[in-house]
């Protein structure tokens, strides 16, 4: 019997009371290993209800206590993570290594929220009038909610709930239905941990629970992780009615090679940035970039030996380098953008297509896939793939290389590998894109910073966690105070008198 996903509400598991349900599957296998609730209205007016009411008493605990609930889960993750990265593998097919450090930097931004007494301190000015002071606050929105992919069950929430919990807010978060579980494992921990019944509910769904977030009153911000039609979509109905948003869109990650850069440090990177995790990484590289034909066909001469050697297999075998994609439908749609490239033209070098593994001949694996003199006008260049293939568009120098960035329609992340400092600082001061890398593969920035792109990579004015993390959860309120004079006058011995 397929196992039964419900939604988390109120402190408790608690089924779905829509009657609809959607298959999960174990990705390397293709067998459904359970089935998710996909919530109604109902449902997720009831979650909403359920952090409305518990807000108040949570935003009225005092940040240091808040900050230590947070530190118990802290510890919770880090004795428990293999548990937790075992639930990853399970139902989206990454490595259990890839989801172990997967986990560990959504825990850095835990570890970056257990500093809310100082992230939420204010500014004093004095006397910014005669005897007139004037003091900030940053206080809690109230109800806020995240709508979160598949790529990263635990990360990505986690890129939002300890920051929006440590400002004081109740959360409600619906995951991607295609991988579920790890949700409902963190909402059960946060509630070891300390967190009030109410403060975090998880609730699955698809587009109409989506909507109810989006349309319900008493839902103040909406963080959302996706892709750029959906971040688009989630953006515009937010702001129809008056709800915050910060929505992270889609990608086309682009990795500049320069003539004098170590070629085998820079095809090293780009094995691990582009077919890491399969390549479903809102941060892969997807199009190397070598700039002249001679570092070209040095770097692709590198690459393909690479790329068909990579061991792909089920995420639990420890000598996997990569595992399967999330669901057949995923890579039917990673098999045609594949399809689509040879019909354009460009080359096929290392053909992913047609991958069979003895004993899981039913799982949603496709190999590793490298094409060379890809142009800037193929589907393949301009769309993210979202899978394990690896574009090579050659550029004759430096300038058309930043070039095609900066006119490309994504923002997200980017990268250069160079020995030259004043080649990598032109780069980073000129190139359009909101996280930069200097012989660096994947930028994604550490918990302390914000993570966010530019262009049709982000939707919203704050990018995720760090200090733009806490302005987007907390909303500002200035005081200017002045108090009458006369009353310290101290004690009067004298007979009192009408005055």
């Amino acid at each position: 019997m397929a196992r039964e996903i419900g939604h988390f509400i109120g402190g408790r598991n608690v089924g779905g009371g829509s009657g609809r349900t959607a298959p999960v599957y174990d990705p390397s296998t293709g067998e459904e290993a359970g089935r998710v609730a996909l919530a109604s209205e109902a449902d997720v007016r009831s979650a909403v209800a359920a952090a409305r009411d518990a807000f108040p008493d949570w935003a009225a605990t005092t940040p240091l206590r808040r900050a230590r609930i947070l530190n118990r889960f802290l510890r919770i993750l880090e004795e428990r993570i293999d548990d937790l990265a075992a639930v990853i593998t399970a139902e989206h097919g990454k490595t259990l290594s890839d989801a172990k450090g997967e986990i560990e930097r959504g825990m850095e931004v835990v570890e970056f929220a257990t500093a809310a007494p100082q992230l939420l301190k204010g500014e004093v000015t004095e006397n910014v009038g005669t005897r007139i002071d004037s003091h900030s606050l940053r206080q809690p929105l109230g109800v806020v909610a995240g709508i979160t992919p598949f790529n990263f069950p635990a990360m990505v929430p986690m890129w939002m709930f300890p920051v929006a919990l440590a400002c004081g807010n109740t959360f409600v978060l619906k995951p991607s239905e295609r991988d579920p579980s790890a949700s409902i494992v963190i909402a059960e921990w946060l509630k070891e941990a300390g967190v009030p019944d109410g403060v975090f509910n998880v609730v699955h769904g698809d587009k109409e629970a989506v909507d109810a977030i989006l349309t319900d009153p008493d839902v103040q911000a909406v963080s959302f992780v996706g892709s750029t039609p959906i971040a688009r979509y989630i953006y515009e109905t937010a702001a129809k009615t008056g709800k915050r948003c910060q929505a992270l869109g889609g990608a086309k990650n682009h990795m500049i090679v320069m003539p004098d850069a170590d070629l085998d440090q820079a095809a090293d990177a780009l094995m691990g940035a582009a077919y890491g995790s399969a390549g479903e990484r809102c941060m892969a590289v997807s199009v190397a970039v070598p700039v002249g034909e001679k570092t070209a066909d040095a770097l692709v001469a590198k690459l393909k030996p690479r790329v068909e050697a990579l061991k792909v297999g089920p995420g639990t075998d420890p000598q996997s380098e990569m595992g399967p994609l999330v669901t057949k439908q995923h890579r039917d749609r990673v098999l045609s953008y594949i399809d689509s490239g040879v019909e354009a033209g460009a080359e096929l070098v290392v053909d992913g297509r047609g991958l069979k593994l003895q004993g899981y001949d039913n799982g949603y694996y496709v190999g590793g896939t490298l094409f060379d003199r890809v142009t800037t006008d193929m589907k393949i260049y301009r769309e993210e793939i979202f899978g394990p293939v690896l574009c090579v568009a050659r550029a004759g120098d430096f300038e058309t290389a930043a070039k095609w960035i900066n006119e490309h329609e994504f923002g997200n992340g980017t990268a250069i590998f160079t020995r030259d400092g004043d080649a990598a600082r032109e780069f980073a001061h000129r190139i359009q894109v909101g996280m930069v890398g200097i012989n660096v593969p994947i930028p994604v920035p550490m918990a302390f910073h914000s993570f966010g792109g530019w262009k049709s990579s982000l939707f919203g004015d704050h990018h995720m966690h760090g200090p733009e993390g806490v302005r987007f959860y907390t909303r500002l309120k200035t005081i200017t105070s002045r108090w009458p004079t006369g009353i310290r006058a101290g004690a009067d011995f004298v007979m009192p008198t009408m005055r």
